[in-house]
């Protein structure tokens, strides 16, 4: 039968709760040692299967469906092996999807090979094993700002919002205060920032949606451009188009006609939003 344990690592306020879930014994032993031994981690509780895991969020029931929508989660992360007997990791994390303040999902895995399907789950990061100190030290900051542990107001945890990318077997975490555009490339969507571009598995209308409230707007239904980096709006011979940024380095794309009224009304608006303060 599945156990679990509670663990009080470094109790404060603004500690996180964390919990780790791996069938193997000695592999659930070492990550929950290097979260313990986190000062950003108040508490680490630990379960040996998703069940488990399941029956710990939502308070000893034995039902593995998904929650409504107005439950919270009492965790602010849950740290999962993708390979368990029963409900694996890639379910475990549909199902925490359904709370309607879900915890931050991260893999450690032996399996690098899934790590494109568990970032289309919404996974904030993937640890191969053997996991090491400093990768739970990066994911724990990431945790600890994105969830509004060390910044408070809601203003300032959507700056801190990042994109982790996948390259060659290393994660590399893109903070979308440094997109300058995005492209649509079919499923895909490619990310030009300051320090070049990025492949991600996230369609153009989905980042448009989460990203409209930080001031990135549509301006073609293959470009969304981040709108205190327009320098001009200008004719050109086959219509309107915008200049992102300044000098050598500035950058021209098209703007179709059934966007150019709203993206007039936006430059106007724009500096009544404080979105010129990037």
């Amino acid at each position: 039968m599945s156990t679990h344990t509670s663990t009080s690592a470094h109790p404060g306020a603004d500690g996180l709760v964390v919990l780790a879930v791996d069938d193997e014994p000695r592999n659930l032993e070492e990550i929950t040692y290097l979260l313990g031994n986190n000062p950003r981690v108040k508490r680490v509780l630990t379960a040996f299967d998703a069940a488990e895991a399941l029956r710990m969020i939502r308070g000893g029931s034995d039902s593995v469906r998904p929650p409504v929508r107005s439950v919270a989660c009492p965790v602010d992360a849950v740290f999962a092996d993708i390979s368990m007997p029963g409900l694996s990791g890639m379910e475990l994390g549909q199902v925490l999807e359904a709370f309607r303040e879900p915890p931050a999902l991260v893999f450690v895995t032996g399996y690098p090979e899934q790590a494109a399907r568990a970032y289309e789950l919404g996974a904030l990061d993937y640890i191969l094993k053997p996991p090491r100190a400093d990768r739970v030290e990066r994911v724990l900051r990431l945790i600890q700002k994105v969830r509004g542990a060390q910044s408070p107001t809601a203003e300032e945890n959507r700056d801190e919002e990042v994109i982790p990318v996948e390259l060659a077997g290393t994660t590399k975490l893109v903070p979308r205060s440094t997109v300058q555009w995005v492209e649509a490339q079919g499923d895909y969507a490619r990310l030009w920032t300051t320090e070049g571009s990025h492949l991600v598995r996230i369609p153009l209308a989905q980042l448009e949606e989460r990203w409209a409230d930080a001031g990135f707007v549509r301006i073609h239904r293959s470009y969304l451009v981040a709108l205190p980096l327009i320098s001009e709006l200008q004719m050109g011979s086959s219509g309107y188009q915008v200049v992102i940024g300044r000098g050598e380095g500035a950058k021209t794309l098209p703007v179709s006609r059934r966007h150019t009224r709203d993206l007039k009304d936006r430059l106007v608006r724009a500096p009544k939003n404080n979105w010129g303060s990037r």
